[in-house]
């Protein structure tokens, strides 16, 4: 009886990446369009959560197989149980800025109510408000800067490639006086970076490290062509029915690519630094964020 060939069958990676379609996932929509994950033999789709099923829910319940999100957000989670592995690091330095309303020194306003997203990422930013003695009132916010904007609050969080450019946009005016950059203040630990359920990753190991080298190629391929890539990131906001504007985006990837440069090799090293893993778990542990540090054996892929 003739043997029959029988096709192979990549099973497909749900990638999710933490927030809206902008700029900052712009090497993941390069790599999709461009066919590299296709080239790489791993079938990828690319779903963005929603504010009623975030990153972590789709995690949890295992609907997306790999997400992004910063490291101090990971950490968090390994440290509630749920073990991470971290398949590629894109962000080389911080990003968040705290930017002062009143034309002031974000340093010399102690007790400042200080807009942060409820969604997170702000573990470094209450880090440092806690060991400068600031005691800044931490008002949650969504997405947008209604209260800032209005004069509610005396400053707010916001990320150097993001709502900086947005609220320049408005017309605010920023200087050296009046934004705190983290990565200059000695809390310059990494942010985005790409994590899978360790579980998924033991049994799925090829299958990552195609998707991480596949992603990997459509962030040096963002790098050369900013402008191309660009086009690909609004037909991405288009599709997701995002509000934005070319200026932004561009902005936004100009810097997106600049935080992806290592301050020491000038290089896009596409790592995960065990000096930033072990300065965002003393920070976190001083601050009872974590329960028991979180170190980077843990959440390296082997």
């Amino acid at each position: 009886m003739p043997i029959v060939a029988q096709k192979t069958h990549n099973e497909k990676i749900i990638f999710t990446p933490q927030w809206t379609a902008h700029a900052q996932f712009a090497g993941y929509y390069v790599a999709l369009e461009k066919g590299f994950y296709k080239a790489a033999g791993v079938d990828v789709e690319i779903v963005h959560p929603s504010l009623s099923q975030t990153v972590i829910d789709r995690l949890r319940n295992n609907e997306s197989h790999a997400t992004t999100m910063q490291l101090c957000q990971a950490m968090e989670i390994v440290d509630n149980g749920i073990p991470l592995v971290n398949i590629l690091q894109t962000s080389m330095n911080n990003a968040t800025v705290i930017v002062s309303r009143r034309d002031k020194d974000p340093l010399t306003q102690k007790g400042a109510r200080v807009g942060i997203w409820q969604a997170g990422f702000g573990q470094v930013a209450v880090c440092m408000s806690r060991k400068e003695h600031l005691n800044y009132q931490w008002i949650r916010f969504t997405t947008n800067f209604d209260l800032f904007v209005k004069g509610a609050i005396d400053g707010t969080l916001a990320m150097s490639y993001n709502e900086y450019y947005q609220l320049m946009q408005m017309g605010f005016t920023f200087t050296e006086k009046n934004v705190y950059r983290f990565c200059d203040h000695g809390y310059n630990i990494q942010e985005d970076g790409v994590y899978m359920r360790r579980d998924y990753y033991e049994t799925h190991k090829a299958q990552a490290r195609k998707f991480a080298q596949a992603s990997r190629r459509g962030w040096e391929w963002a790098s050369a062509h900013p402008e191309e890539t660009v086009d690909i990131v609004m037909k991405y906001c288009r599709e997701n029915h995002i509000i934005t504007n070319r200026v932004l985006q561009r902005l936004m990837l100009k810097e997106i690519l600049r935080l992806q440069i290592d301050r020491e090799s000038k290089k896009r090293e596409f790592r995960l630094r065990p000096d930033m893993v072990k300065l965002a778990s003393k920070l976190m542990l001083e601050n009872e964020m974590l329960k028991k540090e979180v170190t980077y054996e843990q959440l390296i892929a082997r």
